[in-house]
């Protein structure tokens, strides 16, 4: 049991560590990351040299591997940036927290419910926040956006379709709430959209710029363009930017550390206090 708590310990202070600097710079260090990492695996290697464990180890190496698959499926579908893909394959190789592969598939896969409840939860607020704070800005833009989707025939339909579910819903309940769920998915759309244009996106000076920065849209430098990739701005293009005095928007995402240390602490807490049957009994009773 110590071993979990010095992994749970390690974590801990490099996720807090990580969040402090994504929430003031708006990136996340290579060196926490991979440091997290190499620490972990470290400590796991020692721990299983010294204590005739290496089955400690191995875990920790294949929740590795299943954190890469996961965090690349995120990163690609645009999910969250390279900092948050990075801590999470580092976080793969902490939370592995017994020897037994079927028990740590269930702390993952209980985890990632953590995960996704909570970001979403963190998400909605963190938009109302924005939403607010910068209201003039986004009424405008949520106006524009509402116009440019009522001019597409599909919106039409997406609401009718919603109505029709919503009759359906005298007969059996379940319809009423689909069908609420359809008729206001366009409008999501559009909140999230306007939420998107006006409070994410800034004017910056080159001098500013960090390696992974989103642009907005393509600049050219000289008789180069710099494409608004998903990959973010690299050390190269962020050079020629301020050989060039240049100023461009960059699209920030709402930090997204923050659920990563409020998931991990609230795991660490249940695991610790022995909730997990309690709470998720018909995962962690089942017997795969």
């Amino acid at each position: 049991m110590l071993e979990v708590i010095f992994l749970s310990v390690l974590a801990g202070v490099w996720i807090a560590f990580a969040t402090f600097q994504d929430l003031k710079n708006r990136e996340i260090a290579n060196w926490i990351n991979f440091s997290l990492l190499i620490f972990a695996l470290g400590f796991r290697f020692f721990y299983g040299l010294f204590f005739d464990s290496f089955g400690f180890f191995y875990q920790g190496v294949i929740g590795l591997a299943i954190f890469f698959i996961v965090a690349n499926l995120l990163y690609y579908s645009r999910f969250f940036g390279g900092g948050d893909f990075k801590l999470l394959i580092s976080l793969g190789a902490v939370l592995p927290f017994s020897e037994s592969f079927l028990v740590n598939i269930k702390i993952f896969a209980i985890f990632f419910l953590f995960f996704f409840f909570i970001g979403a939860f963190y998400t909605i607020l963190s938009s109302i926040y924005l939403s607010t704070s910068n209201f003039k800005k986004f009424k405008k833009e949520f106006s524009h956006q509402l116009g440019l989707v009522k001019k597409k025939k599909f919106l039409y339909f997406v609401l009718f379709s919603g109505l029709v579910i919503m009759f359906l819903g005298f007969s059996e309940p379940v319809f009423f709430a689909l069908g609420i769920l359809i008729f206001i998915l366009p409008y999501l759309f559009v909140y999230t959209k306007a939420v998107d244009e006006s409070c994410l996106i800034k004017m910056v000076d080159a001098k500013n710029l960090t390696v992974g920065d989103l642009l907005y849209k393509d600049v050219k430098v000289g008789k180069r363009v710099i494409k608004a990739g998903w990959d973010g701005l690299k050390e190269r293009d962020i050079k020629q930017l301020r050989q060039k005095n240049k100023k461009v928007l960059v699209r920030y995402g709402i930090p997204f550390t923050p659920v990563f240390l409020i998931s991990f602490l609230t795991l660490v807490y249940l695991w610790q206090a022995g909730l997990f049957e309690v709470l998720f009994g018909f995962l962690w009773n089942s017997s795969w």
